[in-house]
């Protein structure tokens, strides 16, 4: 069997994308919109050192392996790609026949993957991790994220809303469900660029501070929040959550950090928040989540190596469990994981859009990963695998939960 063959049976087949490889052997359609291309022997390296999705990762990272067409349009039918899912007597098959393959003994392994080091979770190694991933480049987040500067799930109001209303109702969501008023007082816990920061305040009156583990998030909001003339209010600083000092606060927003918490330290991190709240004060988690109780908390290899290292994923039940065993009383929660694939796939025309400036800015490398992710991401969503749920909770007052009867946030 010639290696497209190989190729094709590995990824299940679908002879709607074609296949080639540097041998000349071709599989699959001849006029595919998608095609794979096996370019070099070090494609294979990877693919027989690690089966499955980080082989293949790094394969296309660093170019052996090339997707012509749409890496999204590809992912959906090459998403059940894993010598580990192939029946056992073809993957004897298939690996005698890489076997025999003149293959590198050994594999190089790209520049662009992390492995830290160090206490999993530690306040050392959460800024190593926040910083391999935030602190890239301000100016390939301007291009990806567009003007909004947020890198968290959007709302869309509509199926044909743009990418900025989306963010603006996501930020007003948040502040709507905090029961934000002026003069009240409002923590972002992983801020971001400032987004939620710079709403608050502009929008609401409301005094905010944010705070990040990336320098370069700081530095940025801060300039942006000088320029918004919005400092009076606003203020973000490069910090964890974990050494705030003030208390107090009306409100707490958590949006897109609890990922990067780890599951042992959820409690922790919510008896954290439920300190610095008033009595009565609201917070709003927002965060990725598996779609049950049942899989594991840590991410698999590609994503844990390349993009979000120490990224853990729990189920909304647990999330839920959680904000109530840590004294917060839960009043509402939802679903919105529609909303972040619309909203990757509003980063990837983006990303596209940029894509010889990323490229020069962040290196061909780093540019593929995020190709990649954003893709794969979103066809996440769309197939259930990951959800996004925000989740609100009280601190009670007595037994008073100071909220409305109804939601008042629609």
């Amino acid at each position: 069997m010639r290696l497209a063959e190989v190729f094709q049976r590995v990824v299940g087949g679908d002879r709607s994308v074609g296949f080639s490889a540097y041998d000349g052997s071709r599989a699959g359609s001849a006029d595919a919109d998608v095609r794979i291309e096996v370019r070099t022997p070090q494609a294979l390296s990877y693919l027989a050192s690690a089966p499955g999705e980080l082989g293949l990762a790094r394969a296309y990272v660093t170019g052996h392996l090339e997707i012509i067409g749409d890496v999204y349009g590809a992912l959906v039918r090459l998403s059940e790609f894993s010598l580990r899912e192939v029946p056992l007597l073809q993957r004897l098959e298939l690996l005698g026949t890489l076997g025999r393959q003149r293959l590198r003994a050994k594999v190089e392994i790209p520049p662009q993957e992390r492995r830290l080091h160090g206490l999993r979770h530690s306040k050392a190694r959460d800024a190593e991790a926040i910083a391999h991933h935030y602190d890239v480049s301000n100016t390939f987040y301007e291009w990806l994220l567009g003007p909004s500067m947020a890198y968290t799930c959007a709302v869309y109001p509509s199926a044909t809303a743009s990418l900025e209303e989306a963010q603006f109702a996501k930020h007003d969501l948040v502040a709507k469900k905090l029961g934000l008023r002026s003069g009240m007082r409002l923590l972002d816990v992983g801020c971001g660029w400032g987004g939620m920061v710079m709403h608050a305040a502009r929008e609401y009156g409301v005094k905010a501070l944010g705070v990040t583990l990336s320098r370069n998030q700081a530095e940025w909001a801060q300039k942006a929040i000088v320029e918004a003339g919005l400092s009076e209010l606003a203020e973000v600083r490069y910090l964890d959550y974990r050494d705030v000092r003030e208390n107090g606060f009306d409100a707490v927003s958590s949006i897109g950090l609890t990922e990067h918490i780890g599951k042992a330290k959820l409690p922790a991190y919510f008896r954290s928040l439920h300190r610095k709240l008033k009595p009565g004060g609201r917070l709003l988690n927002h965060s990725i989540t598996r779609p049950d109780n049942l899989r594991k908390a840590k991410t698999g290899g590609f994503i844990n190596r390349y993009v979000f290292p120490d990224g853990e994923l729990v189920g909304p039940g647990h999330i839920v469990s959680q904000m109530h065993d840590t004294g917060f009383e839960v009043r509402h929660e939802e679903n919105l994981r529609e909303h972040y694939a619309l909203t990757l796939a509003a980063w990837s025309t983006n990303l596209d859009r940029h894509w010889s400036e990323a490229v020069d800015e962040v290196g061909l490398g780093r540019a593929r990963v995020w190709r990649l992710y954003l893709a794969a991401s979103r066809l996440g969503f769309e197939r259930n695998n990951i959800q996004l749920h925000q989740v609100l909770g009280v601190k009670l007052d007595g037994t008073n939960a100071h909220m409305p009867l109804r939601p008042d946030w629609s």
